[in-house]
């Protein structure tokens, strides 16, 4: 097969020798660039994995303590038919499984300390099905939560706030009160702490108490549940099924998905995604760019070339396809590089950030200060394709100028002086 020799001479200057000063000084330069552009893909394709990674950590935690959908009354009146509700919801082929609650903001003192809680009332039989760390309470724990008991299990770090352990009394403050002959009176409850939960999300350890359905529904004065919480099989679309459930069960039951729940804190890790990924793209741009620089001065350097090759019978589109594959395979190779590169890291992460630990004698990430002591990656190839593509499209980009100054040099010109 004959290889056109544009792409032959352009590799000859791509990886041109280092016999001549100027020469040497245009390939130390070629080799910059493309230094500079694999360690920008590579430190692009580091960031993203790493940022992706803490937020499906974060984002596992929360789903191991909140419903993938919630079904709740207008008015936060209760369902009547809760069984029929859920039976209902359960005809979803999405549906893995469903269980009744009961949600109200409280407060929970002891002593002189106050605090205010989600109380979340549950069937403990049922709510194992539909949430993770519920599961990983001992048997024991969940064994004490009966109706009629009012035992409670409370976040580590609301416990810590209040100062209780298991086995001490709590007294829950429900909203509304009593009227009495002496004024309205707020409505008291003394509860016994049955056992504590770390779920690794400090919002809900911080704040959430649960306790028996029954309880709760009698604590609060409640009829009934306030709402039936799912579990599907498929996290991520919890929107479109979220969408089937509230056109099949009608106007009479508010629907409402994790990702609604905590629009917010996603909003916000897009944001920074976004904005990381401009700044590290700079590095790929000036990196790119620095092609133009390598080009110009190849061109100066090999004018009497290209006249030359122009008086053999070169077109000017040949002598530009000359300079854009030498500049396009240093794009290509830097690229590649940085790919490889950042898949390295991203992929082995937690063995490198550990050793460099070790080494500095550091602790990049203290298990007392922060939510994960570990350094998370979660390289996603919707994240590492347009950064390749990027990369390729500014080195050919940056190859166009050099290209079409060196395919308008005049061959006699270029000869005069030779």
């Amino acid at each position: 097969m004959r290889i056109p020799y544009e792409l032959l001479i352009g590799w000859r200057y791509t990886r041109a020798g280092r016999s001549s000063g100027r020469n040497g000084f245009i390939s130390f330069i070629s080799g910059v660039s493309m230094l500079g552009i694999a360690l920008g893909v590579a430190a692009l394709i580091i960031v993203l994995s790493v940022m992706n990674g803490f937020q499906k950590e974060v984002r596992d935690r929360m789903l191991a303590v909140v419903a993938h959908i919630e079904l709740l009354a207008p008015g936060g009146e209760g369902f009547a038919d809760v069984t029929g509700l859920m039976a209902q919801a359960r005809q979803h082929p999405s549906v893995l499984a469903a269980a009744p609650f009961v949600a109200q903001q409280a407060l929970m003192g002891r002593g002189d300390e106050m605090r205010g809680a989600m109380v979340r009332g549950i069937a403990p039989e049922l709510e194992t099905q539909v949430t993770d760390f519920t599961l990983q309470l001992p048997p024991a724990v969940r064994a004490a939560l009966q109706a009629d008991r009012f035992n409670v299990v409370l976040g580590g770090e609301l416990a810590r706030a209040l100062g209780v352990q298991v086995g001490d009394r709590v007294t829950l403050v429900a909203p509304g009160g009593q009227v009495t002959p002496a004024g309205v009176m707020p409505r008291l409850k003394q509860l016994t702490v049955a056992g504590l939960f770390d779920s690794g999300h400090y919002e809900y350890d911080a704040t959430l108490v649960l306790l028996h359905i029954d309880d709760a529904q009698r604590i609060f004065r409640l009829t009934s549940p306030s709402g039936v919480r799912l579990k599907l099989k498929d996290t991520q679309q919890a929107r479109s099924v979220a969408s089937d459930l509230a056109a099949q069960l009608g106007p009479d039951v508010i629907v409402r998905d994790w990702t609604r729940q905590n629009r917010n804190w996603f909003a916000a890790v897009q944001v920074e995604k976004r904005m990381m990924f401009i700044i590290l793209t700079l590095i790929v741009a000036v990196a790119a760019f620095n092609l133009v620089t390598t080009l110009v001065m190849t061109v100066t350097d090999k004018r009497a070339d290209i006249a030359i090759l122009r008086t053999l019978g070169a077109s000017p589109r040949s002598i530009m396809a000359i300079f854009v594959v030498q500049g396009a395979t240093v794009g290509v190779l830097g690229t590649l590089a940085g790919l490889l590169l950042g898949l390295g890291v991203a992929f082995n992460i937690d063995v490198i950030v550990p050793a460099i630990e070790n080494a500095l004698g550091a602790s990049f990430l203290p298990r007392d200060i922060y939510l994960i002591s570990r350094m998370p990656s979660d390289p996603q190839s919707a994240d590492i394709w347009p950064i390749v593509l990027l990369s390729l499209a500014m080195a050919l980009v940056a190859t166009l100028y050099p290209s079409c100054r060196a395919s308008r040099i005049n061959p006699a010109e270029a000869l005069r002086y030779e």
